[in-house]
């Protein structure tokens, strides 16, 4: 058995948060699309998301932390990175 390098380490940690966020965001696809057959807007949805990620950043990071992170995604949003018009090169 060969001993894993630190590089490969870390890209196999990085393949297991992209795993993660694979599978988290289709969750929340299924849970928003129960939600929307339910008969909650979409407006709703968001607003409601938006507080509890918001919440929980606070929890666990600090309002600090939340701060930079939210400044990170406004930056991001500007950016046209989460447009469903944005085509990757």
């Amino acid at each position: 058995m060969t001993d894993l390098t630190e590089h490969q380490l870390d890209e196999l940690e990085d393949l297991i948060v992209q795993e993660k966020m694979q599978a988290a965001l289709e969750h929340q696809n299924d849970v928003w699309a129960s939600c929307v057959a339910e008969g909650i807007e979409p407006e709703i949805l968001i607003d409601a998301n938006m507080a509890m990620a918001i919440q929980e950043s606070i929890r666990l990071h600090g309002e600090d932390a939340t701060e930079n992170l939210l400044n990170d995604l406004r930056d991001r949003i500007l950016l046209g990175e989460f447009s469903p018009e944005r085509t990757l090169q």
